[in-house]
């Protein structure tokens, strides 16, 4: 989800600095908050979470 978030800021991003706009924050700024998500993103925040389950990843069935 982070990475989306990401994705999109960089967009944004992207899309202004070709159209020579401003938003009121500096380009910089955006990239970033885009690469501070993508850290998150690396680092496991917002993802869901590892399964503890056996070592075959699965049920075992009995």
């Amino acid at each position: 989800m982070l990475a989306i978030a990401a994705a999109i800021v960089f967009g944004i991003a992207f899309l202004l600095d070709l159209l020579n706009a401003s938003i009121g924050i500096g380009m910089t700024a955006l990239i970033a908050l885009g690469l501070c998500l993508l850290a998150l993103h690396q680092a496991g925040v917002g993802t869901a979470g590892v399964n503890r389950g056996s070592w075959r990843g699965g049920r075992v069935r009995r």
